[in-house]
């Protein structure tokens, strides 16, 4: 049992394509003394290949997916089975005791229907956290899926996002999002150290932030207004700064809650 902070950590796309870049992720992890961490997951380059698999096409609406509910078996066996059972795997390989869970687990979370344009897509909102701080206070690594579920027992696909904010939430903790770039860029191509509401509506609205960082951003700028203090984005290619970051040094771009 740990009195530090948790640090929770939201992964997914090119981290989940290479084995080696999660272990080095894991390895970092395991070597943070008694640090509290849970891993949230999306994982859209698996969920891709699955759905063509089955003969369905992938849609998208301003970065975010598009998700018929006939898809969502695949989604959730994609998500809730594969994606997150082998990150489970390989951190026990690693000698680092884990659980995985979905967001429905222990109604840690509620979701409501995000937007009819997106089908069978949740907006979560926090609930409990008892099931995560027994895990937590055991020492395990916990490894949560963004599929949850509607009041009807309907599953729903969540942005991992949104999924990675809400848990943090439940646990009053640190948010880093890890991305396949190390933050956020500017209009000249540089990477800002800081980035607020005023500064990210304008990058959007003319295009600098556009696709799935849009909705990263937008998910980061939530969550650092929720939990009133800033969220880091970085790379998932450097998780050695996690320990700069834990140390309270500079990580990434910090994304600023509105005053």
């Amino acid at each position: 049992m740990s009195n530090k902070k948790p640090l929770v950590i939201k992964i997914g796309g090119a981290i989940l394509e290479q084995e080696s870049a999660l272990e080095k992720l894991l390895q970092v992890i395991k070597s943070l003394d008694k640090q509290p961490v849970v891993l949230v997951h999306g994982g859209g380059c698996v969920v891709d290949e699955m759905l063509g698999q089955a003969g369905f096409t992938t849609e998208k609406l301003n970065g975010l997916r598009v998700t018929p509910g006939d898809q969502i078996p695949i989604i959730s066996g994609a998500l809730a089975g594969h994606v997150n059972k082998k990150i489970v795997a390989t951190a026990n390989a690693k000698s680092i005791p884990s659980v995985g869970l979905s967001l429905t687990d222990g109604e840690m979370t509620k979701c409501s229907l995000a937007d009819k344009q997106l089908g069978a897509v949740g907006k979560p909102v926090a609930n409990s956290s008892k099931l995560l701080d027994s895990l937590i206070n055991q020492d395990f690594l916990v490894v949560v899926s963004s599929i949850g579920a509607i009041a009807s027992g309907e599953l729903v696909n969540v942005n991992a996002d949104d999924a990675a904010v809400v848990i943090c939430q439940l646990l009053n903790a640190e948010l880093l999002l890890l991305t396949d770039v190390n933050g956020v860029k500017d209009a000249s191509g540089e990477y800002l150290s800081s980035l607020d509401q005023a500064l990210a509506s304008t990058l959007i609205a003319d295009g600098t932030i556009a696709g799935g960082m849009t909705a990263k951003v937008n998910a980061a700028l939530y969550a650092a207004n929720q939990l009133r203090r800033s969220i880091a984005v970085a790379s998932w290619q450097a998780p050695e700064q996690i320990v700069n970051l834990l140390a309270g040094e500079p990580v990434g771009t910090r994304i600023q809650p509105s005053l």
